[in-house]
């Protein structure tokens, strides 16, 4: 999943609520909905973009293994999915701050050509870091995408209408999770790995076509920001570059396992913390009552159950010799079960016992993730993972949608833009740290030389390496269930 998944309100603009409603002449329609004569383009227009990222996302997890093997670049399976996170860091800032100075129709755009460029890079790469690189120009593009579509909905759409925009947006995951693995595991076995990336750029094309002159009609224009602001604005970008730096050095290091992988990995640890430091509420990492604890507690789930879902298909195409397709029906029900959840949290009377309800789903997903690892033994049935899994998608259901609710039940109506953004760079650090760390430890224990399981072997080579990537991750979780003990300040 990304940060535009179910539950995500991660407006990066402080502003957008002042340049909505009044000021926009086709807003004043009293009792039009999102798909009335005046939203009508742009609500289909930018929730077809979020659906085709959102079947991007899920079909990319199920070629992954295939396009890994191809291009002998197994030992390097986890920067695939870091590398997209790394880049997406420094994107979510950069379209925050570009689009109070100039609107968000320049960084939508420019993420839309940067996200279609990398996917056409990694579908033609012929060696891995090529691939990687794609997904890298890739991540820095959905990371420009994801803050200025939230831009957009601020400033395009009356108050009345947003909630029904981002249910949209919300429900615009749902079948790609369920269609999404199954079409590309298709395509993937009959046409190649390759299609996956490389067809996709070119459906983008119609809802661009139709959201493009809407938002530059209904959500145009820089908002005016003065000299601090400005200033303000600059030092987040540099932190964000520098955050981004940190985090692909301290990839690299993770990866190369050699001791003189230990400078860059310690350069980029000096870079990373004091940017992260920069970034985040202060007391986010000694997990101080409240908001730093929210913002915390989104990192730890999104990190722990993104790093372990990642591996999922490699480890049963690899360990249990299931096709693409049937390795990517695993993760079908998530999407399902992740919205159910959502649903749930969102229930009026549940608000009372949202705290006990985040626990729960943090150990739901801990258990989640440490069963996986199950389906290695051979007298476990396969189809038992996604029954796991389904579970643990309910439980992050339960859990990221509230960090949203509580994030802005927690900030002033003057920092809900600040500390969204913190939400979600909590979010993409985690995945980058956690992913870094699952695939050292892969790599450490021989997984860039599993074999696709054959018939007669009746398993892969090095079981053990995906095991410790998934009890640590288990580990993790727990550590979050701890967390939502914090996420309320104590009453006086």
């Amino acid at each position: 999943m990304t940060s535009l998944e179910p539950g995500d309100t991660g407006v990066a603009d402080d502003t957008a609520d002042e340049t909505a409603g009044a000021d926009n002449p086709l807003a004043a329609v009293p009792g039009e909905g999102v798909l009335g004569r005046s939203y009508r383009a742009l609500s289909v227009g930018i929730v077809s973009v979020v659906l085709l990222i959102a079947f991007e996302a899920t079909a990319v997890g199920t070629a992954m293994p295939v396009a890994a093997r191809e291009l002998d670049g197994v030992s390097l399976y986890a920067f695939a999915f870091s590398g997209y996170f790394t880049t997406s860091l420094f994107g979510m800032v950069l379209a925050g701050q570009w689009s109070d100075r100039k609107g968000p129709l320049g960084p939508l755009t420019t993420g839309i050509a940067a996200f279609a460029a990398g996917l056409l890079l990694s579908g033609t790469a012929g060696v891995m870091w090529l691939f990687i690189a794609g997904r890298a120009v890739q991540g820095l593009g959905g990371g420009l995408v994801i803050v200025a579509l939230y831009v957009v909905v601020g400033r395009a759409y009356p108050e009345r209408l947003r909630a029904s925009i981002m249910a949209a947006f919300a429900a615009s995951w749902v079948v790609p999770s369920v269609v999404g693995p199954l079409a590309a595991g298709a395509v993937t076995e009959h046409l190649g790995w390759r299609w996956v990336f490389v067809g996709i750029p070119v459906l983008v094309v119609f809802p661009l076509a139709l959201a493009l002159p809407q938002i530059r009609r209904l959500a145009g224009g820089p908002v005016k920001a003065g000299e601090r602001g400005a200033e303000g604005g600059r030092r987040r970008i540099r932190l964000a570059l520098q955050i981004s730096l940190g985090a692909g050095l301290l990839q690299y290091a993770a990866q190369d396992l050699r001791w003189f992988s230990l400078l860059p990995g310690l350069l980029g640890v000096s870079l990373l913390v004091p940017a992260a430091l920069g970034l985040l509420p202060r007391g986010t990492y000694r997990a101080a009552r409240g908001l730093p604890s929210v913002v915390l507690l989104r990192g730890v789930a999104a990190g722990a159950f993104i790093a372990a879902e990642s591996f999922i298909p490699l480890m049963l195409v690899t360990q249990r010799g299931l096709s693409p397709t049937m390795a990517g029906f695993s993760l079908a029900a998530g999407g399902v079960t992740w919205a159910l959840g959502s649903s749930v949290q969102a229930r009026a009377r549940m608000e009372p016992y949202r705290e006990r309800l985040m626990t729960v789903g943090m150990v739901v997903v801990a258990a989640s993730i440490a069963a996986a690892p199950a389906v290695l033994i051979d007298a476990v049935p396969v189809w038992t993972l996604a029954v796991v899994w389904a579970f643990g998608c309910f439980g992050m259901g339960l859990v990221i949608a509230s960090t949203s609710v509580l994030l802005l039940q927690l900030s002033a109506p003057e920092e809900a833009g600040t500390n969204s953004a913190a939400l979600q760079i909590s979010d993409g650090l985690s995945n980058v740290v956690l992913l870094a760390g699952g695939g050292a430890a892969f790599a450490a224990l021989g997984g860039g030389t599993v074999a696709h399981a054959s018939a007669a072997s009746g398993g892969g080579s090095h079981p053990g390496a995906f095991a410790a990537v998934f009890l640590p991750m288990a580990g993790v979780a727990l550590v979050g269930a701890w967390v939502t003990t914090r996420v309320r300040v104590a009453s006086s």
